[in-house]
């Protein structure tokens, strides 16, 4: 079975998702930027979500992680958990 490995951060706004985007294209570090803002506990770590196949995560989510460019932030991803910025870092 596919798994992948990956990283977000979850905001409560598109604008605030897409301001965050900008400051990660910009050069600011994604953990960094996790670990500020990001209202998922994963946040502490950086965002990391570990390894995990599909179906484990919502719908969307999934939909992204599986078929994305690998190492390049993705989103807004929106989920009914609010807006996420996510970026795989493995799949195989």
């Amino acid at each position: 079975m596919t798994q992948a490995a990956a990283r977000h951060i979850l905001v409560s706004s598109e604008d605030k998702c897409l301001e965050l985007k900008q400051e990660i294209e910009n050069g600011a570090d994604f953990a960094e930027i996790a670990k500020k803002n990001s209202s998922c506990p994963s946040g502490r770590s950086g965002g990391d979500l570990g390894t995990f196949g599909p179906g484990q995560m919502v719908k969307e989510f999934d939909e992204v992680v599986f078929s994305a460019e690998l190492n390049k932030v993705q989103g807004p991803v929106q989920t009914q958990f609010g807006y996420h910025l996510l970026e795989v870092t493995s799949r195989d």
